[in-house]
């Protein structure tokens, strides 16, 4: 049994596994929309409560909503290019009406999604959880690298801190048992931010510039505004992200040994549905399951939901106190990065582990993994293969967990269900 002081702890190291790409989704869209510095800061902060919110919602679950396991909800990369163009082409409160409409459909399409379960057998979910982490791979290199467009991308002292970040998270593990191993993630952090100051890497301005208290509240923008092609885009958004989500909820419950059940999926998807609501009432982002939470549970083996609820609880404080959150982001993006590469693989590993039993002497099968596995990790590392399709083709096809999954999918049942109707129609012949 952890004592509250140790859940508390686990809690903020997954939250700064989480936080770079948390934040990362606001300061793109504040960029692209130039908001002024007060509007940045409180769309980081809206982000972080309303994540901690999310987070809370999925965990602890109600009767009708919430997966209740180990999983953080954070905005999803795939809403931000939509995002910015409702903004630019129109204005911002007609995309926090899409938002707000689209969670809408989440809610009440998530019966939908859960009958779909019966789609995913070992095989088909082995290769979507090895895609999930093998798609995350290219995030965790580059910010090893320095992070993408970094004037100093490559340059051999990010390199070095990555290394000794990945480093002393593997002698951790190695070295150590019990509480300080399930930390380990967040002691390699301390480790090469430290190291990262000696290069002068670390300051602490946008701490001191950040303010003690912010208010989340509805509609800081404005009331929102609906336009029916900006509902229909952040539909298919939802949509997508429904797909990654039930991928990050069958990777998970492999991870913590729970059984997962179609009512499971639906009472998750329902409450991604309100966490998108609540994103655009307090004008923040759509929200989905982090996959990179997923590595951590499996390299820390801490199952409980306990962590999730403080790291929820956290998340919510960050959001109402700036200054606390600008202090989680001096650590410097190469440090991350060494960080991303132990936990992302965890990811992979988990995926190879499902797939070991599966009987892959089989030809359709090893079909499914080879294929699925092929096309979800060329679409994720060449996403530009598909810039002359049409927009929204564009935007489902350059997710890799998408076009993986629905390989997965499609393959499972053009092979192995067509082999099973073979067999069923061989076997009265053989009676006879």
């Amino acid at each position: 049994m952890l004592s509250k002081k140790k859940v508390v702890v686990l809690g903020f190291q997954h939250v700064l596994a989480m936080y770079a790409g948390a934040v990362a989704v606001p300061l793109i869209i504040g960029g692209a929309l130039h908001l002024t510095p007060a509007q940045m800061a409180y769309l980081i902060s809206a982000d972080l409560f309303t994540c901690g919110i999310a987070t809370l919602l999925q965990v602890i679950g109600t009767r009708f909503l919430g997966i209740r396991m180990p999983v953080v909800l954070g905005c999803t990369y795939t809403a931000v290019g939509p995002i910015i163009a409702i903004s630019l082409g129109s204005n911002i409160m007609t995309a926090y009406g899409a938002i707000i409409l689209s969670g809408l459909f989440v809610l009440l399409a998530a019966p939908l999604f859960g009958k779909l379960l019966r789609f995913f057998p070992t095989v088909v979910t082995g290769s979507v959880v090895t895609i999930i982490g093998l798609s995350l791979i290219p995030v965790a290199m580059n910010n090893a690298a320095g992070g993408t467009g970094s004037p100093d991308f490559g340059q051999p002292r990010n390199l070095l801190l990555a290394l000794i970040t990945l480093v002393a998270i593997l002698l951790i593990n190695r070295l150590s048992t019990g509480f300080l191993r399930a930390i380990s993630v967040l002691l390699g952090l301390i480790i090469g931010t430290a190291v990262a100051s000696l290069f002068g890497l670390v300051r602490f301005d946008t701490v001191a510039e950040s303010s003690w208290v912010s208010i989340v509240h509805p509609f800081y923008f404005g009331m929102p505004q609906f336009n029916l092609v900006a509902i229909i885009t952040m539909i298919i958004v939802n949509i997508i992200s429904m797909v990654e989500s039930s991928g990050v909820y069958f990777a998970i419950s492999k991870v913590t040994e729970q059984k997962l059940e179609s009512a499971d999926i639906v009472k998750g998807l329902r409450a991604e549905g309100v966490a998108i609501m609540l994103g655009g009432l307090f004008n923040a982002f759509p929200y989905t399951a982090f996959s990179q939470n997923v590595g951590l549970v499996s390299l820390t083996r801490v199952k409980t939901r306990d962590v999730m609820i403080a790291a929820g609880g956290i998340l919510v404080v960050l959001g109402l106190l700036p200054k606390l959150a600008a202090l989680t982001t001096v650590i410097p993006t190469p440090v991350l990065g060494g960080a991303m590469i132990a936990m992302f693989g965890m990811v992979v590993a988990s995926g190879i582990n499902i797939l070991s039993n599966v009987d892959l002497h089989q030809q359709e099968n090893l079909l499914i993994a080879a294929c699925s596995i092929a096309v979800g990790l060329g679409s994720a590392a060449v996403p530009q293969m598909f810039d002359q399709m049409p927009s929204v083709a564009k935007m489902l096809m350059q997710s890799g967990i998408v076009t993986g999954s629905v390989t997965a999918v499609v393959l499972n049942l053009f092979l192995t269900h067509r082999k099973q109707a073979k067999q069923a129609k061989m076997e009265p012949i053989a009676e006879m």
